[in-house]
């Protein structure tokens, strides 16, 4: 009997009223770590299903720009020949002779690194250029090099230049003229580098000590004048067309001037401005009859650098800079103080 009561009530035992914490813990963990993966799952479908909705998107863009760009190839192509067409049958009927296809095929090549943009956009940045859309006798090439060459960026300063600027510590050059291309490239560099920090203080110093004396406005004007002169110098500079018997006392000044060596430097202005050529003193005409020594003075002056107005011009303005560079940069011995 006692055997089937105890085996009734194993039968009906209830379960345990009490759970561990670890075990509660472990199942929260588990619970957390199933949401997680659940969400990274879903995450990770999202960013997927989002990349590939981007490359088709990407994909029809490239599909549409090729389209539009063979399209806009092809109007213009047929715009030229229509153009070259009617060209040819104004100069037929003038009487003109006919253009040859080689020169306008190399008139209208593409320079090197130039992009291509198409003409009826071309035209609409002419517009607002202010630049007239078409020039007569200019084709899509030409228009754009023209306007390549407005919207070329350049350097701002007292003269703007198309030419990249160096820093300070890069302006020093070594006094000698190199011959290769991309040393001179970067010896343009630096005198044009160098001048505009010199023409800036310049220009600064006037600015703060403008008033209405007389005096004042001289100086400011010297300044204005100089900035001026120095214009055609830092064209060269750009074109890199500046001859080394120009160059190099140029150079030697500039060296000079960096060194603060302005006795030197105004040394080697004298050279290049005077150098030995004859000079006259006194009279040199008697009677109507021309002396000797002034023919050999108008014989020698014919190919001197001051012959040349321009030059003449931007050497004095070099000069002038030299005089304000020795009070806002003076140097350390007194002796190469110019007079």
């Amino acid at each position: 009997m006692s055997k089937e009561l105890s085996k009734s009530k194993e039968e009906v035992a209830t379960p345990s009223k009490y759970i561990k914490r670890s075990e509660v813990e472990q199942k929260r963990r588990e619970a957390y770590l199933a949401e997680q993966a659940r969400l990274e799952a879903q995450r990770q479908a999202k960013a997927e299903a989002k990349r590939k909705r981007e490359d088709e998107t990407a994909e029809e863009a490239r599909e549409r720009e090729e389209k539009r760009r063979r399209l806009a190839d092809e109007s213009r192509r047929r715009r030229e020949e229509k153009e070259a067409a009617e060209e040819a049958a104004r100069r037929k009927r003038l009487g003109l002779p006919p253009l040859s296809r080689a020169t306008s095929e190399e008139t209208n090549e593409l320079e090197d690194g130039m992009e291509d943009i198409p003409d009826d956009e071309l035209r609409a940045k002419l517009r607002q250029l202010g630049e007239p859309a078409v020039s007569f006798g200019e084709g899509h090439r030409g228009r754009l090099r023209r306007y390549r060459r407005l919207t070329t960026v350049v350097t701002q300063g007292p003269i703007p230049t198309t030419l990249a600027l160096v820093e300070e510590k890069d302006m020093k050059v070594d006094g000698r003229v190199p011959q290769d291309k991309e040393e001179r490239k970067w010896l343009f560099r630096q005198l044009a580098s160098y001048f505009t920090m010199v023409l800036t203080e310049y220009q600064r110093a006037m600015e703060a000590e403008k008033t209405d004396t007389t005096a004042s406005k001289t100086a400011y004007a010297a300044m204005v004048q100089s900035r001026e002169n120095m214009k055609p110098l830092f064209r060269k500079f750009e074109k890199g067309d500046i001859e080394d018997s120009l160059l190099e006392p140029i150079v030697e000044i500039v060296k000079a001037a960096q060194e603060r060596r302005y006795v030197d430097a105004n040394d080697g202005y004298l050279r290049l401005s005077i150098g030995k050529a004859a000079w006259p003193i006194g009279v040199t005409m008697v009677g109507i009859h021309e002396r000797s020594a002034r023919e050999k003075l108008h014989g020698g002056e014919r190919g001197h650098v001051m012959g040349n107005e321009v030059t003449r011009k931007f050497l004095q303005s070099i000069k002038r800079c030299l005089t304000f560079a020795q009070v806002r940069w003076p140097p350390e011995d007194v002796r190469q103080l110019m007079g």
